[in-house]
């Protein structure tokens, strides 16, 4: 395997749970949710509840897959938890990486 290619294999293996996060339906909903008005201030999982039409407990679950991934956060205010979108960056800037990578060996190979 060429040296482009088993670093490819690496930088796969780091953004997989993040594109699992991100394949998913739901979890997209509830990522489009957050990107609305009030993002900054976070959404209860009642709010996400309402804009996703899904329950509670799968709410729940989506955003503890979502949080894993560090595609979100969550402040407490009492006993209420608002959730947002992480201002960590660091694996959308793998996946970035990663796709500009697959693009340079697929140009390099057409020249050939």
């Amino acid at each position: 395997m060429s040296p482009d290619l088993t670093n490819l294999k690496q930088e796969f293996t780091e953004v997989s749970d993040f594109l699992i996060a991100l394949g998913d339906e739901k979890r997209q909903a509830i990522i489009i949710a957050l990107l609305q008005d009030k993002a900054c201030e976070g959404l209860r999982v009642n709010d996400l509840t309402t804009a996703t039409n899904l329950s509670r407990p799968a709410v729940s679950h989506h955003l503890k897959i979502l949080k894993q991934a560090n595609l979100i956060d969550y402040r407490q205010e009492g006993t209420k938890n608002y959730y947002y979108l992480s201002h960590d960056t660091t694996e959308i800037d793998k996946l970035q990486a990663l796709l500009s990578h697959v693009s340079q060996i697929i140009e390099k190979a057409g020249r050939k």
